[in-house]
């Protein structure tokens, strides 16, 4: 078990690869917050799941783009567990596509909040205290729209997971002198209620037709990079940012 007795809170985490980081990280032993914002089934169901397989967890209701809901959050897996070792960062969405002549200042700033400014949030409120014990990994889940701009109606979302890829790299070199590590995991096509919400079927078979592996992948090959970059196997590693894509994008 690569990571037991380590407490994990993971954001976004009642579906999709959320959910599946919080069983793998679960069944190697560490024990996990799983914040949901809406979905509060999923969350109780990935909780139930890994309670039934013997390990402990406890879902969190909060808005990561809310300060004091990110702050009460962390108090609460404290409270249950006294620290926090691992944070992975999964929170975000497209909330929809939109292209420039249908975007909102408002669209723009949710989607931005959502997927970046949430980032912000959940480090500030835990870096202190893995800082004082020389201790902790904090794991970005970016995209392939990052580095690529994504599809035709993602601009703001592609932004964003840049973004999320270039403060992975400050924050690991601000962090790393307190023992901290951080770095990201940028997944290509996946197969999770993501594309199913904003990819027809014959947009995500143009997507899979582009993978040189031929298929599309899934949550727990995400899930199984999450693990290995919060695991003492990768105690070297920090600003990396991970391609998870099938060969989508080689770089």
């Amino acid at each position: 078990m690569v990571l037991k007795n380590q407490i994990a809170l993971i954001t976004g985490a009642s579906s999709g690869i959320g959910y599946a980081t919080a069983l793998a990280m679960a069944a190697e032993g560490a024990r996990v917050g799983i914040n949901y914002h809406k979905n509060q089934s999923g969350a109780e169901r990935a909780a139930e799941e890994i309670r039934k397989a013997g390990g402990d967890a406890i879902t969190l209701q909060a808005d990561v783009t809310s300060m004091s809901q990110v702050q009460a959050m962390v108090d609460a897996v404290r409270k249950r567990w006294g620290r926090i070792d691992i944070l992975v960062n999964n929170a975000g969405d497209l909330l929809g596509r939109h292209t420039l002549p249908e975007m909102t200042e408002e669209y723009w700033d949710q989607v931005m909040d959502l997927n970046l400014k949430s980032v912000y949030l959940c480090v500030k409120a835990v870096w202190e205290e893995m800082a004082a014990r020389k201790s902790g990994s904090i794991i970005n889940v970016s995209s392939i729209a990052g580095r690529n701009g994504g599809g035709v109606g993602s601009g703001v979302y592609a932004a964003a997971k840049g973004g999320m890829i270039t403060y992975t790299k400050s924050l690991a070199k601000e962090l790393a002198p307190y023992g901290i590590r951080v770095n990201s995991v940028s997944p290509g096509v996946i197969a999770t209620p993501y594309h199913e919400k904003y990819s027809p079927p014959e947009v995500f078979q143009k997507f899979v037709a582009n993978i040189p592996l031929g298929r599309a992948g899934t949550p727990e090959e995400i899930a199984d990079v999450i693990v290995f970059l919060a695991s003492a196997a990768a105690r070297y590693l920090i600003g990396e940012t991970i391609e998870v894509n099938g060969g989508m994008l080689m770089d």
